[in-house]
């Protein structure tokens, strides 16, 4: 197995080792792969071009594009099954005097319709020699989270404009066979629930995952379904909690995607101040530094690193002091591997000074504003007692830009429940945001209250408690859904508020504990000694700060592995946008057709 960090990636990884190229595999022969879009992010995440070698793959190429045919060689196509990317194969077969490969292995990413199947198997059977479906159909970005390539499923899950139609009810089945492939993989079969609050969209979600499981578990002619496995699935939907959408996090991933222009987890930088040459690094799980330090707070990270700096430069002085022939070779050996780590820890130092550069002169004095609305309390632990008032300075602070005016107002709006009309059109009016008005009012969508209603009573989350946690005083909010984690694990979770889908739901013990009338099934299971798994799913994207609750649950509960996904992965300045976009009519919003 690959090293434990790799995770989910690893195991992705290895299936497809065994489902493709163990598949296919003869010695000595080389062979072509074809990708589309979707698979060549999917094999990007999980491997690197040296993998792929070790298994007789010579060249990559991207089914959509026109290419040289190689007739004496064979081709593996792993594609999703879309009309795109079916056509390109049919293409490359369509004559067989002309056929750009010697035979072709098809393998899809999930379920092929009929009619693509068809079609193919009418256009290029005899050239044919394989076709399988291999149940992968998520993103694997970390090791314990992963992504569903979905697009606009939050402008089609949330609109209004969209509630009720075929366009909805068709992304929900998607999102529902795409979990249940990530349960294929981990080999689960979990007991599914959701929170019933605050929309319907996690009941209906977890409904079909739960269809989609028994299908997939459908083991014999007698239509016995394979039994629940000692794991939980729980489905939440994005206004659970809106508080760790919006607030600035301190922790060093988290800050450093919210602060800077960050895209593809590529992050560009200058070494020799701004006239330097700009150089990129790609910020990834390779990168064991980046591992050790992406969760830590930034005062610790600004500490951390140029320690490390001054201890490999330490060495390296110590190496280069002896000029014996054996001390040469020592450093020749070892030279590329400081090289690399010094390169790292300049990137990560870089990182941190960038993102201290945004922090120092406005986010600092906002972050202690955030941190009174969310919590309620001051970092004396003192009840807020005027919210506007605590409000107000942000507002009227001109080095503050509109988004950041408008998180700190919906902040205010989340920790009073909802304000009036008036109040909120005062606020709108007062810091001239009306073009982007929609930023706020949209949450209503998502059912968090915006306006008040003294008829409707938000029943107010209980917390845990953490008070006896040590905590930095601008970062003393919690996101939600690592109490949820924990009461998971500890088996606390109120069942009226998060209900089970499955008619039997497992036996369920965080700490790993085996019920004596279930047996697990073997192999992987029996490598992870019966402990449990807790895979949560969040509609409508994730936070960073919710993907580092998942690893530091999983640290703090040894025997229970947490997996979070979602849709995708979010920014506070890109859920913004989104929420924006919820009340613009669908030919208005880019809407992707699968």
């Amino acid at each position: 197995m690959a090293p434990a960090v790799r995770g989910l990636k690893s195991l992705v990884w290895q299936k497809l080792k065994s489902s493709i190229f163990d598949d296919c595999r003869k010695e000595d022969e080389w062979k072509i792969i074809l990708l589309d879009d979707y698979t060549t992010k999917l094999l990007s995440l999980c491997c690197k071009m040296t993998d792929l070698l070790a298994e007789g793959i010579t060249v990559v190429e991207n089914v959509y594009k026109n290419r040289e045919p190689v007739p004496h060689m064979k081709a593996i196509y792993f594609i999703t099954p879309t009309k795109k990317s079916v056509d390109g194969l049919i293409d490359d077969f369509i004559s067989r005097s002309s056929s750009r490969y010697k035979a072709a292995y098809v393998y899809f990413t999930d379920f092929c319709p009929d009619n693509l199947f068809n079609k193919m198997k009418s256009s290029c059977s005899k050239s044919i020699r394989r076709c399988k479906e291999i149940n992968i159909s998520f993103f694997p970005y970390e090791s314990q989270v992963f992504t569903l390539n979905v697009p606009d499923a939050f402008y089609r899950c949330y609109s209004p404009t969209l509630e009720k139609t075929k366009d909805k009810d068709a992304v929900m089945e998607t999102m529902a066979e795409q979990i249940v492939t990530l349960c294929a993989t981990l080999e689960e079969n979990p007991g599914v629930r959701c929170k019933s609050t605050p929309s319907d969209n996690a009941s209906k979600l977890a409904h079909l995952v739960e269809k989609h499981l028994e299908d997939y578990y459908k083991t014999d002619e007698k239509s016995q379904i394979k039994a629940k496995t000692h794991s939980q699935l729980i489905i939440i939907d994005r206004g659970f909690d809106p508080v760790s959408t919006v607030l600035h996090e301190l922790t060093f991933q988290a800050m450093a995607y919210d602060l800077l222009p960050i895209e593809n987890d590529t992050y560009k930088y200058k070494t020799d101040g701004p006239a330097g040459k700009e150089k990129e690094a790609i910020l990834e799980e390779d990168d064991e530094l980046w591992v050790k330090i992406r969760h830590k707070h930034i005062a610790d990270v600004i500490e951390e690193i140029p320690k490390l700096l001054k201890e490999v430069s330490s060495k390296k002085k110590a190496t280069e002091g002896k000029l014996s022939l054996s001390s040469l070779a020592q450093l020749m050996k070892k030279m590329p591997h400081y090289r690399k780590e010094i390169t790292r820890q300049v990137v990560h130092l870089n990182l941190a000074e960038d993102c201290m550069s945004k922090f120092k002169p406005n986010i600092e004095r906002l972050c202690k504003t955030e941190q009174d609305l969310a919590l309620g309390t001051d970092a004396e632990g003192q009840k807020v007692k005027d919210s506007m008032r605590v409000l107000l300075p942000v507002l009227l602070n001109k080095s503050h830009d509109n988004y950041d005016k408008i998180r700190a107002i919906l902040l205010y709006i989340f920790s009073t429940n909802g304000t009036t009309q008036e109040n909120l059109d005062k606020l709108i009016q007062n810091v001239q945001i009306e073009s982007d008005s929609d930023m706020i009012r949209n949450w209503k969508y998502l059912g968090v209250p915006i306006i008040s209603s003294s008829a409707v009573q938000q029943h107010k989350q209980t917390r845990r408690d953490r008070s006896s946690e040590e905590t930095f005083q601008l970062s003393r909010w919690t996101p939600v859904i690592k109490d949820v984690m924990e009461d998971a694990i500890e088996n606390k979770l109120d069942s009226k508020e998060w209900p089970y889908c499955s008619q039997c739901p497992p036996t369920w013990n965080g700490s790993g504990a085996v019920s004596a009338r279930q047996k697990p099934k073997a192999s992987y299971q029996d490598e992870r000694k019966s402990s449990a798994r807790l895979i949560v799913f969040v509609i409508g994207g994730i936070t960073y700060s919710e993907m580092r609750s998942a690893y530091e649950v999983s640290q703090a509960y040894k025997s229970c592995e947490v997996i979070i996904g979602s849709t995708h992965i979010l920014t506070p300045r890109r859920l913004l946008d989104e929420v924006k976009s919820l009340s613009k009519p669908k030919d208005t919003v880019c809407i992707k057709d699968e």
